[in-house]
């Protein structure tokens, strides 16, 4: 059973074989995030994004792909483009729930060991944090008796207030 944990930090500095983006559709780069990591990266992780974009056009809301990590300190970058939120009537709870699901398929299939999730939608797309947060959990505790080779699965907040909401939330997951 993989091993799981709640910290405060920026996601760019995290060790893992593989960390999160919380892209947009375009895989272009954009602000939080998704800038971080394209900047932190290198130009490398953008090139990569750009053959997938030629390829399929892009990454629809709750699909994953991954590229290179750069210049970060994992060996890939799984993007994830999450939901905005709309008010919760246009299905931003399953499709946010998708995106930690998909990640975890992919770091899978790619045989990471540790995988690294922000809290994907809580920035300027709006989704609340405290439902975030609850889908985030309960979306990878679902998926826990499928994986094999992941071992450790970090949620990794940027500021205290998602970070004490996931240790809140955390405590109700005493499986965990």
């Amino acid at each position: 059973m993989p091993n799981i944990e709640i910290i405060q930090a920026d996601i760019t500095t995290i060790k893992a074989d593989a960390i999160v983006n919380a892209a947009n559709s375009s895989l272009l780069g954009g602000g939080g995030v998704d800038g971080a990591i394209h900047r932190v990266g290198g130009v490398e992780i953008l090139d990569e994004c750009k053959m997938i974009r030629e390829k399929q056009g892009g990454c629809r809301t709750g699909h994953a792909v991954a590229t290179g990590a750069g210049k970060l300190p994992a060996q890939y970058v799984i993007h994830t483009v999450g939901p905005i939120w709309q008010g919760g009537n246009n299905e931003e709870e399953k499709l946010l729930a998708e995106c930690y699901v998909s990640s975890l398929e992919l770091a899978e299939k790619l045989k990471c060991t540790s995988i690294a999730f922000p809290n994907i939608s809580t920035g300027v797309y709006h989704f609340p944090k405290k439902e975030a947060a609850k889908i985030a959990l309960t979306a990878v505790k679902k998926q826990l008796h499928h994986l094999t080779c992941i071992q450790q699965i970090i949620f990794v907040c940027y500021d205290q207030e998602n970070y004490l909401i996931y240790q809140d939330i955390m405590t109700y997951f005493s499986d965990l």
